[in-house]
């Protein structure tokens, strides 16, 4: 087999057939509330689409140092792409209800192992509007596969001690009320690592969940300071390293560098007592 022809990090729907292979289409709905995805995926999906849990694939056991939702481990993450008939050569393209902010955990994860992935544009709502009454119960019948375990590459990730400096620039992709510290639904401390700027992931979306036009967006990352060289030095993080993908995922679709994740995220730096905090929005 030739070199693969490469993806962008977003793709619109009426792109997916010009996509240069076979392509997977990835249900990865999950809710911060505890609603459950699997049940959303059963109420309708897009045709073909295979339900993705990120319980089970796409984290790791939560601790005080990893975060809520650490990285699996290798191993489990390549069973369930096997699991999921995802080959190595495939393109996936994941996609959520609210703006791809979730799918691109699983873009992020496989991009950075050198796999073919995007984000679908829109999401579920973009399907639809394109093609009303196609949404499906029914699941795909499910091949063996060759997708072959990868370690997580050190260069695409950051830990909790190089967060704060000079020599970075953290980009904090929560909204702006748990930037500010105003309130923190799920993590023991308000408030943001000193230093990091905000912008909120969903802050590059319109009011459809669509991804906003490139001009727009880059205006949005150089009001906190994010630009084509600076890119370079980012770092993002969320609560727990699943939103913050979707900012890394962004810079790169806008021709920045996509930067480093700290997979983390607030949820294992707010849990360090002797780590510093700031709040407020002027910073």
């Amino acid at each position: 087999m030739g070199e693969l022809v490469s993806v962008p990090p977003f793709v619109r729907v009426e792109e997916l057939s010009d996509l240069p292979g076979r392509v997977v289409l990835a249900d990865v709905r999950w809710y911060l509330d505890g609603r459950s995805g699997r049940a959303a995926y059963e109420g309708g999906h897009l045709p073909g689409a295979v339900f993705v849990d990120l319980d089970r694939w796409l984290t790791g056991p939560a601790t005080s140092s990893g975060g809520r939702n650490p990285l699996p481990a290798p191993e489990v993450f390549t069973e369930g792409m096997r699991a999921l008939g995802v080959n190595d050569s495939d393109i996936v393209v994941a996609y959520d209800d609210q703006g791809g902010v979730i799918a691109a955990r699983l873009v992020w994860m496989l991009r950075s192992t050198g796999r073919r992935a995007a984000i679908l544009d829109g999401g579920l709502a973009a399907f639809v509007a394109a093609h009303p009454g196609s949404l499906t119960a029914d699941e795909p019948a499910l091949a063996d596969t060759d997708f072959s375990m990868r370690p997580w590459p050190a260069e695409a990730l950051a830990e909790a001690d190089e967060v704060v400096g000079p020599d970075v620039l953290t980009v904090d992709a929560r909204n702006r009320d748990r930037f500010a510290g105003e309130q923190d639904p799920v993590d023991p401390r308000p408030g943001h690592i000193p230093g990091a700027v905000n912008v909120p992931c969903r802050e590059n979306l319109d009011g459809q969940g669509g991804l906003l036009p490139v001009q727009q967006v880059r205006d949005n990352f150089a009001a906190a300071g994010v630009d084509v060289a600076s890119s370079a030095k980012v770092i993002s993080y969320c609560g727990s390293g699943v939103t913050a993908c979707h900012n890394l995922l962004t810079l790169e679709h806008v021709g920045m560098s996509p930067g480093r994740l700290f997979v983390g995220g607030w949820s294992a730096y707010s849990r360090d007592e002797f780590r510093p905090v700031e709040t407020g929005l002027a910073c």
